[in-house]
């Protein structure tokens, strides 16, 4: 009898990743494997910025923090991932490699189509386990935001409010959902 040949899926690194087309799709790696989705459409986008304009409002008063759009968290020789949005302490270093910064306060993955599965099933789990302290997954066809902390139960699901509270800020931030979800389809 016959036995399948083993299936082998090829492994990259960040060098490889380096060299990969500039063609509108984010290439990312996680520990070695290629996850590639295609450039993310306007209700996405849409969503990404209300969060950014609350968190960098929320944050520019006292300083501490930064706040991008995407960001990388890049662990070499095999990891790189792209989180929508990525927030870390202003002591971290900004040179040109994403490698440099070591620290992560917040990810947020807005789910598409064509994310879904990486972003849920994958990523969230990868982020904690490289020491990024909280991880939000926003599925705005739900209306709804999952909330992920590091030894916390995973996907804690948030309808109306989210609450954040970095390291030294002296208030949480509260983000109204509504506003955010607002005038999606």
């Amino acid at each position: 009898m016959a036995m399948p040949a083993p299936l082998v899926v090829p492994t990259y690194t960040i060098e490889d990743l380096e060299r990969f087309p500039d063609d509108g799709n984010r290439y990312e790696l996680l520990d070695g494997v290629l996850l590639v989705t295609p450039a993310p459409m306007p209700p996405h986008q849409l969503v990404i910025a209300e969060l950014l304009y609350c968190i960098a409002h929320y944050l520019a008063a006292a300083g501490l923090g930064r706040v991008v759009a995407p960001g990388a968290v890049e662990i070499a020789p095999k990891t790189h991932l792209e989180p929508d949005l990525l927030v870390f302490p202003s002591t971290e270093p900004l040179n040109q490699k994403w490698a440099a910064i070591r620290r992560w306060w917040l990810a947020v993955e807005v789910f598409s189509d064509s994310s879904v599965i990486y972003d849920r099933d994958f990523k969230r789990d990868a982020y904690l386990a490289l020491g990024v302290r909280e991880v939000w997954l926003v599925d705005w066809w739900d209306r709804a935001l999952y909330v992920s902390r590091s030894g916390q139960t995973k996907d804690a699901r948030q309808r109306d409010v989210v609450e954040w509270h970095p390291p030294g800020m002296p208030g949480p931030l509260q983000i109204d959902l509504e506003r955010i979800f607002r005038g999606l389809p």
